[in-house]
């Protein structure tokens, strides 16, 4: 089959990897990975693995030498190591300056000012100190430009009070936006210049954790905010020019205005519910865009949602999973274990996709599914 020889890497070994890794054994792929964690999700079922940093030059290059084709699941990454394999002839995708430009959510707010795609008022601060001059902004989120994920590496600065909980590093200030829903766009690019679009979906997070609890897809939204996101979406990995999927996240305000959040350039957590809801699962449609391969069809099967489960509050230890067996006896679920042996609260251990004819009935099944599934210890 074609491209049974090719040597390709996927740095970082996690969820999003592991899921990657199964969309490549039907393309009789067989990646070597490389993760920090020798019991990362994706040990079981990679070619080879190697454990090291993702940050540390070495270690990244080394991995990255012989191969034809690197592709990540995680961005804090060392790009410079990635260059210098690019360089040399390996293809990166998505690119090295891609991935720059993202590490570092100051440049990423910067670029959507410069290339006119909407998003909140900003400003960039050096440090902790530079706070209190921008009290003209309030309320605010205090965003680090680096090494924050899943919502760390974020405060809320609401009043000068909040000042002293502010973090201390270089980054950004950004005005709160009083949205109506949260969003996100799935796209996907190959080197040739097709561009796939998947239906915007509604994120719901969790109100302590800032984690996605749920999400639904479609997005119960007008007709023409959907094509609004979708057209934004595409644009954004236009003008990055970048080859791979692209996760948008948006704000929609309650007067029906568009704002760019954030963007990630690989598999998200926002398209688990590809996998069964969707003709062509976002980890596949990630291998045809790298591979330039024809672009699959983004339409859904039917109406889907995603829940999440995270580690119980007060569980520490091997992972014990309740209620599987019952879930599995509902028409319509899918649950996906991420193969992580311990436990620890709120920690991603895994998520259930569901399908059903209506968004509403997707919310009921939702919400029952979450009651009756814990991770505990």
């Amino acid at each position: 089959m074609f491209y049974q020889n090719l040597k390709f890497g996927i740095i970082g070994g996690g969820q999003l990897g592991r899921m990657l890794v199964q969309a490549c054994l039907d393309f009789n792929l067989h990646p070597s990975i490389l993760d920090p964690d020798g019991e990362a999700s994706c040990v079981p079922y990679a070619s080879s693995f190697t454990q090291g940093s993702l940050t540390d030059y070495d270690t990244v290059y080394n991995f990255g030498k012989g191969k034809d084709l690197l592709t990540i699941e995680i961005e804090n990454i060392n790009v410079n190591a990635l260059e210098k394999l690019e360089q040399e002839g390996t293809k990166v995708y998505p690119q090295p300056r891609v991935i720059r430009i993202i590490q570092d959510k100051r440049i990423q707010k910067q670029f959507f000012k410069d290339h006119q795609i909407p998003t909140s008022d900003f400003v960039l601060i050096k440090n902790k100190s530079e706070i209190e001059q921008h009290q003209h902004l309030f309320p605010v989120f205090q965003k680090l430009g680096t090494s924050g994920y899943d919502g760390r590496g974020v405060q809320a600065i609401r009043s000068v009070a909040d000042i002293a909980k502010a973090l201390d590093g270089e980054g950004l200030l950004e005005k709160e936006v009083k949205f109506a829903k949260e969003l996100s766009v799935i796209v996907a690019r190959s080197p040739k210049g097709e561009v796939m679009v998947y239906p915007v979906v509604e994120m719901v997070f969790h109100p302590v954790q800032n984690l996605v609890e749920f999400l639904f897809s479609p997005a119960d939204i007008a007709k023409e905010i959907e094509e609004e996101a979708k057209t934004i979406a595409i644009q954004v990995i236009e003008k990055l020019e970048m080859v791979g999927l692209l996760a948008v996240e948006m704000f929609l305000t309650h007067d029906g205005q568009l704002l760019v959040n954030e963007v990630a350039p690989r598999p998200h957590n926002s398209g688990h519910q590809t996998i069964r809801g969707n003709y062509t699962s976002q980890y596949e449609q990630h291998l045809r865009a790298i591979l330039d391969l024809p672009l699959g069809s983004t339409m859904q099967i039917k109406p889907a949602a995603m829940v999440n489960l995270l580690g119980e509050p007060g569980f520490n230890g091997i992972a014990q999973y309740k209620g599987i067996e019952h879930a599995l006896s509902i028409t319509g679920v899918f649950p996906f274990i991420y193969g992580k042996k311990y436990t620890k609260p709120f920690r991603k251990m895994g998520h259930v996709t569901i399908l059903e004819d209506t968004i509403e009935a997707l919310k009921i099944k939702a919400e029952y599914i979450k009651k009756i599934i814990k991770v505990e210890a």
